[in-house]
């Protein structure tokens, strides 16, 4: 989606590869540490082993969890977003 925008919207693409080098990077740091990162602070994220991570250059955070040893990325928000509601909404968590 940002990608996406990113490239054909604001016609950048060095920013757009940017943003999917940024990406691969975080992912492979994130398969590193995803069992030390803690809760989100959002009780309802939290209650449903929500976990969010920040990209290492970018100013954008993953939403996960953990099951057993796998760690399932289920959000990726900008992070002036209002990311924890529109994920609560998104998955009708409440």
């Amino acid at each position: 989606m940002y990608v996406g925008y990113t490239a054909r919207r604001l016609k950048n693409l060095p920013a757009a590869r940017s943003i999917i080098k940024d990406a691969r990077l975080t992912c492979k740091k994130l398969s590193e540490t995803a069992d030390a990162v803690k809760l989100c602070d959002n009780p309802v994220l939290a209650e449903h082993g929500y976990r969010k991570f920040h990209f290492l250059r970018h100013d954008f955070v993953i939403l996960f969890r953990i099951d057993e040893n796998t760690v399932i990325i289920d959000g990726m928000f900008h992070e002036l977003q209002d990311y924890e509601a529109t994920f609560v909404n998104e998955l009708n968590l409440l």
